[in-house]
């Protein structure tokens, strides 16, 4: 087996929207071209972290961070972080489609133009090659200049997946990315997922157990304290979490959502 590599270290990481506290002392490593699962019941601050990976936190309110997140050995939350290209390198699909109203290619593209100027071909392709990624392009090759919002949610969940692609992160963060989706379009959803980890680090928020354990390398499993804040209960190996988990409340939370 080959050495893994660190992509995101988390150490100590205590996070806080305005003075309440969400998650207290997250340390863990994310680990390059392997998908981590992060599961546990609501209200244990899985969408937080996740966020907090990309500080996408900041933009929905006044936050607060103690203790370090590190890409690649660099302290995201510097004040010299360019956060525009942080969230290029660090990209972000959230649980529903959140689509421009405007057409497949333009939705595609988007990210590409913010990042810089390219020639009609050159983004011709970049679209072209991100939607293959996507495995969306048999679908919508003949339809990319029409209004996106007439595709099904999960096609649109996978152009969204495509719109990510384009601008060529490093590392993915999926929040619940096949939530609402009926079982035809998550099946997809999770074989594109299981595609890009020869590409990209890929972290996922999931509520379905089984999920994490079909497609995930490793897995982290998030619970609350006394006083209701995040902490993480558990990380390993999928194998290793789903067998021969250490903690008993990883246990029981296991064996009370696999059936």
């Amino acid at each position: 087996m080959n050495k893994l590599i660190t992509a995101i270290k988390v150490r100590n990481l205590n996070f806080y929207y305005g003075k309440t506290k969400i998650l207290a002392e997250i340390s863990m490593d994310i680990y390059q071209n392997q998908i981590t699962a992060i599961m546990g019941p609501s209200g244990c601050g899985k969408s937080t972290f996740i966020k907090a990976l990309n500080r996408m936190n900041e933009l929905e309110g006044e936050i607060k961070v103690e203790g370090r997140v590190e890409f690649f050995t660099q302290n995201i939350y510097s004040r010299r972080v360019n956060l525009n290209r942080l969230r290029r390198q660090i990209g972000m699909v959230l649980p529903k489609p959140n689509l421009f109203p405007v057409n497949i290619y333009d939705n595609v593209a988007y990210g590409v133009k913010i990042a810089g100027w390219h020639p009609k071909q050159e983004l011709d392709k970049i679209v072209e090659s991100a939607i293959k990624a996507a495995t969306l392009w048999d679908e919508v090759k003949d339809k990319l200049h029409k209004s996106a919002l007439g595709l099904s949610s999960g096609q649109q969940q996978r152009l969204c997946i495509a719109r990510a692609l384009a601008v060529k992160p490093k590392v993915l963060l999926m929040d619940e990315p096949t939530s609402g989706l009926d079982p035809t379009a998550t099946i997809k959803i999770e074989e594109l997922i299981h595609s890009l980890r020869s590409e990209l680090t890929i972290v996922m928020v999931t509520r379905n157990t089984q999920q994490a354990a079909r497609i995930s390398d490793f897995t982290a499993f998030f619970g609350t304290d006394n006083n209701r804040v995040g902490r993480l209960i558990e990380f390993g190996a999928t194998a290793q979490i789903f067998n021969h988990a250490v903690d008993e409340r990883t246990r029981d939370y296991i064996s009370g959502h696999l059936n």
